[in-house]
């Protein structure tokens, strides 16, 4: 292979890469959102009855991005290997160190503040996100995200309501405020850029994620103040990508997640 060759084998690898981190995120978040120790949480007020629908929708439609993306980075992937994994066998057949997620979204439900501020945090940079790369030079994930992108903003609603809701009482705010502590520090992985994030923004694939900032922290930051709080402080820096979920390197519940994750599709 001469040297053009393998710069463009290098771009193919890096656009498949980051189309396969996409789904992980994806997969993940949908995953967390439909954890059945959510149920029966979801209460406009307190006292009323629980409405777990427009989570449960969200999930599903989370569960369906990540089934989009992750058949594309497979159909990417047989291009450069001539072997073709389905979405299924990226599920099933990865180890979990070749899972690419960011931590943020495998964060564990404490409660539902938890679960809350980590959708906010979450959808706040997937509606960014996916708006952009319905630009993408890469067709099939363009059209992933077409769609993705009409859906994302009521995801996103779906999160600042409820952080309102909760932060009307004394209370709520608290374990908002508790919840927001614990998972901000995970917030700088959004806008990381390592090489497969550069190479597949050079190339018109995907996204600079440090562009996404701005408006993600006013998003953020509006949300917060409906419910009387404010940001823990500026987003802090990332680590490398070595220790990062982004790397490979997960929580101690990433097992299980999986675990739930390959029984569901067993089923």
């Amino acid at each position: 292979m001469n040297e053009t060759g393998a710069a463009a084998a290098a771009v193919d690898t890096a656009a498949t890469a980051y189309v396969l981190r996409l789904g992980d995120d994806a997969l993940i978040a949908g995953h967390r959102l439909a954890d059945p120790a959510l149920r029966g949480l979801w209460r406009p007020e307190p006292g009323a009855p629980a409405d777990d629908t427009e989570a449960a929708a969200i999930a599903g439609e989370l569960a369906e991005l990540a089934r989009s993306l992750l058949g594309c980075a497979g159909r990417m992937e047989e291009q450069l290997t001539g072997v073709l994994r389905t979405e299924d066998d990226l599920v099933a057949g990865r180890s979990a160190d070749q899972f690419r997620n960011l931590r943020l979204v495998e964060l564990p439900n404490t409660g539902l503040a938890h679960a809350v501020v980590r959708q906010l945090l979450f959808s706040a940079y997937a509606v960014e996100l996916y708006a952009a790369l319905a630009r993408s030079a890469e067709p099939g994930l363009a059209q992933i995200a077409r769609t993705a992108a009409d859906r994302l903003p009521r995801h996103r609603d779906h999160a600042v309501r409820w952080t309102a809701r909760l932060g009307s009482a004394d209370d709520g705010r608290h374990r908002l405020s508790a919840a927001l502590e614990e998972a901000w520090p995970a917030t700088g992985d959004l806008f990381a850029a390592d090489e497969v994030a550069r190479t597949a923004a050079e190339a018109g694939v995907g996204v600079d994620p440090g562009t996404l900032r701005p408006a993600w922290e006013r998003t953020v930051a509006a949300a917060l103040g409906e419910a009387r709080l404010a940001p823990p402080g500026p987003v802090p820096p990332a680590g490398p990508t070595a220790v990062r979920g982004r790397g490979g390197v997960h929580g101690a519940a990433f097992a299980e997640i999986l675990a739930d994750l390959r029984g569901a599709a067993a089923d």
